[in-house]
């Protein structure tokens, strides 16, 4: 049986001719972003190219002109320099404005380029904010995300390339009405030597971005080796593990098969260019030698023969390069796809049309009413066929082994998830009624793995409430009843003072002191509902016991979902749900699950002999 031929990751990624004109069509959107970064800066590039545009064939026919007056002098001595002077004052003016015109781009350009970076890196973290969570848990999507980052620098080329495109046009169009009034037979020599070069360079173009495209992961991986062997937060493992050796091995073969990889390319890429590139010039040294022989016998003037050489050999070149840069524009517009295709990702969990406003206050509490869910890709449930009702003014504890659903559970509360099947209703309404925005602001919740932010203590407590950044009586009193202030109190800066150690003069701070600083977040918010998901894990017993007695005190009235492992602090709540494989296993107080002596029970037992 014949082996079958599988594609390289390459070649399955390969642009061909027919994609790269078709990701011309995003030229128009990528204008239209550098036209928002700045109008002013944009219709000043147009304008200064256009004027560049018409200066080469300019300074051509002066030069043209001074020869021939400078033959005609030789022969009438006695007549006046006045025009000769005249011209090269102009030509002298013209070199001039040439250089002064490229500078000015050149600064033009960079302040758009740096304008539409920070404007495009913006766009990108607002709209990964608008998309769903599953999505950020996908590698697919992280591929695209990564491909649209790396388009915030440097995509200003491509407007460059193309207003260049325009400029030397204009300037080929001057320059080829002299030599298709000369001969026309040099148009056609030019145009038959660069169309070699212009399709080799198209086709390394495509491989190129080919090659890019399909090691976007190999990337990602290689920007992650990176971080982590480097870093202060994994400085610890990395010197007690002895991982230094195997990441530095590990991204060092990587990164060397990618240069390898890369490498074949630009060799080829480097002699068939030079090949094709000795075709255009032996083909313009043959129109040249012919344009001499004409200027011999008699047929052209000596500043015909300067103006013809200069033309032919700018032409040359100006072709060359508009050929080459085409393929260049439609390779970086496949590059500029990535970025609006990472743009066209929509978030499935939105709020509709007239959606209702969150109740103030809520009457009846939250009713999952046989819900269900399983995430993108998986074949097992998350959670199956769950039915409670959380009340207005109660507080439910989650408790199950790891993996039996209490984090999703609490994400589909939130809507950071959507059930697969059946519905979470809010005083008799679906959830997906509500606005989505209104929702979430009226519940804080707290995860595990929450994020220690490299910012100043008042900065990490007022993401609770980003709005209220600036009115510190709340972010003061946030931390007073999460005790974070007992921290903050102590430090050099107090609430001004940078915590982590990335930046200079920042503070590190302990497990136990970072969840006093992230609770002091769930306080921000005058939330009706606040759901903390174990994030006093690294506190001892007794300590979270304190932190959950002045959590449910603090939140009288309101609903709260908590989740623990220590079922000291469980006993707390209202009511238990014991979670098992996505399903409800238990349901009631804690009393009444002891009296039902069923595996609650058996846990309970079992953890409390342990303090014994």
């Amino acid at each position: 049986m014949a082996k079958e031929k599988r594609d390289t990751p390459e070649e399955k990624n390969k642009a061909t001719f027919k994609e790269q004109f078709q990701a011309l069509k995003y030229l128009p959107p990528l204008f239209k972003l550098i036209w928002e970064a700045s109008k002013t800066l944009t219709l000043l590039n147009i304008v200064i190219r256009l004027v560049q545009a018409v200066i080469p064939v300019s300074m051509l026919y002066v030069g043209k002109l001074i020869i021939d007056e400078i033959l005609r002098l030789i022969d009438n001595q006695n007549d006046e320099l006045t025009y000769i002077w005249t011209l090269v004052a102009i030509e002298l003016a013209l070199a001039l404005a040439s250089d002064l015109l490229s500078r000015l781009v050149t600064l033009v350009d960079g302040l758009l380029g740096d304008l539409f970076s920070n404007n495009t890196s913006v766009a990108i973290i607002r709209h990964a904010a608008k998309l769903d969570l599953y999505q950020f848990e996908n590698p697919d999507f992280y591929d695209k995300l990564e491909m649209a980052r790396r388009q915030t620098n440097g995509r200003t080329v491509l407007m460059s390339q193309v207003l260049y495109q325009l400029q030397s046009i204009i300037t080929v169009v001057s320059l080829g009405v002299g030599l298709v009034a000369f001969s026309p037979w040099l148009i056609f020599i030019l145009f038959l030597s660069i169309i070699p070069s212009f399709l080799g360079e198209s086709y390394f173009n495509q491989v190129t971005y080919s090659l890019t495209r399909s090691w976007t992961p190999e990337r990602r991986e290689l920007d992650y080796l990176r971080y982590i062997g480097a870093s202060d937060e994994t400085a610890k493992e990395v010197k007690l593990f002895g991982l230094a050796d195997f990441l530095a091995d590990r991204f060092k073969e990587l990164a060397d098969r990618y240069y390898h990889a890369n490498r074949k390319i630009a060799v080829n890429r480097a002699l068939v260019g030079s090949l094709l590139s000795t075709l255009g010039t032996i083909a313009y040294y043959g129109a040249y030698i012919f344009i001499i022989l004409q200027t011999i016998s008699g047929v052209i003037t000596l500043g015909s023969l300067t103006f013809l050489s200069g033309a032919f050999s700018r032409m040359s070149g100006l072709l060359q390069g508009i050929m080459n840069r085409f393929s260049s524009i439609a390779d970086n517009a496949l590059y500029v796809k990535d970025l609006f295709g990472f743009f066209a990702i929509q978030p499935t969990i939105i709020s509709k049309k007239n959606a209702l406003a969150f109740p103030t206050p809520v009457q009846e509490g939250f009713v999952f009413d046989k819900v269900s869910f399983k995430y993108p890709n998986s074949k097992e449930w998350a959670i199956r066929n769950l039915s409670f009702h959380l009340k207005k003014g109660e507080k439910l504890a989650l408790v199950g082994e790891n993996g039996a659903g209490k984090t999703t559970l609490v994400k589909l509360l939130s809507r950071l998830y959507e059930p697969t099947e059946g519905r979470i209703l809010l005083d008799g309404v679906d959830l997906r009624n509500y606005d989505l925005e209104d929702l979430r602001a009226n519940i804080g919740i707290i995860f595990q793995d929450y994020i220690r932010f490299q910012l100043k203590a008042s900065e990490n407590i007022a993401v609770g409430s980003i709005e209220s950044l600036r009115e510190m009586s709340k972010i003061v009193g946030a931390s007073q009843k999460s005790l974070a202030n007992t921290v903050i109190d102590h430090l050099p800066e107090q609430y001004e003072q940078f915590l982590g150690k990335r930046f200079k003069n920042g503070v590190e701070l302990s497990g136990g002191q970072w969840q006093k600083i992230a609770l002091a977040r769930a306080y921000m918010r005058d939330a009706q509902m606040l759901i903390l998901d174990e994030p006093t894990s690294a506190l001892d017993a007794r300590a979270e016991h304190e932190v959950f007695q002045r959590f449910t005190e603090l939140i009288e009235g309101k609903m709260a979902v908590l989740i623990s492992h220590r079922f000291s602090t469980v006993r707390m709540a209202d009511r238990i749900l014991f979670l098992e494989h996505g399903r409800m296993l238990e349901w009631g107080t804690h009393e009444e699950l002891i009296i039902k002596d069923g595996k609650y029970a058996e846990l309970f037992h079992l953890q409390a002999q342990g303090y014994v």
